[in-house]
């Protein structure tokens, strides 16, 4: 029986893996974050650098662009080319990723459906893309605390214009959690030295564990 409600959507439960996902960072450059309010400065270059951190030890594909580099935009955060110093980043004058021929076959040729957007701003440059995806059958995850933008009330908007059109909402220690799945997996190392390294709870919980383990041995 019909009772008015809409069907949920297939895609919210689908499991991230390092099998499915690509992670996308988009527009995480030095002048853009002088204008974020939303966040402390610190904490979102922290939760930033913790979910490139994520691509790089459980072997998630990683995409990073940049929007005018060269420009009063600033060049993409040292901290992300110091994980990924071999990496391409593509820079672009279109201000939604999505227009960008050169992003999206990038995208394209991983094979993956399932996308990790984070960015700043949120409401526009994790917006416009994240929607865009969607919008092309793509399974779209926004990692807010990697992400920023000027007010909260531009973040509340962009949030609900992002959900309105099917987009997930995340958190870089979720999506690591998620994706690292199973403890006994071989990469329970890295997933533990990354949330040993972004949660101070589990660092020194983390920490008595292995140093109880090293007495036994």
């Amino acid at each position: 029986m019909n009772n008015g409600s809409q069907t949920a959507n297939p895609n919210f439960f689908e499991e991230l893996t390092a099998e499915n996902s690509t992670i996308l960072l988009i527009d995480h450059q030095v002048n853009l974050l002088l204008g974020v309010q939303t966040m402390d400065h610190l904490n979102l270059l922290h939760n930033i650098v913790m979910l490139a951190q994520t691509g790089k030890k459980l072997n998630i594909p990683t995409l990073i662009t940049t929007s005018g580099a060269e420009g009063p935009n600033g060049i993409l955060f040292p901290e992300i080319k110091k994980i990924f110093p071999d990496h391409e980043v593509i820079d672009r004058t279109i201000i939604n990723a999505w227009n960008d021929k050169n992003f999206v076959k990038a995208v394209e040729a991983t094979g993956r459906k399932n996308l990790i957007i984070a960015s700043i701003s949120t409401d526009v440059c994790l917006a416009f893309p994240a929607i865009s995806a969607v919008r092309d059958g793509y399974n779209v995850h926004a990692v807010l605390d990697a992400s920023g933008t000027w007010n909260s009330l531009k973040e509340q908007a962009a949030i609900s214009r992002m959900a309105q059109a099917g987009v997930i909402m995340n958190t870089w220690a979720t999506v690591a959690a998620e994706i690292g799945r199973d403890w006994a997996l071989p990469t329970a190392v890295e997933l533990g030295e990354l949330l040993g390294g972004g949660i101070s709870f589990w660092g020194i919980a983390n920490e008595q564990f292995n140093a109880r383990n090293a007495l036994r041995a």
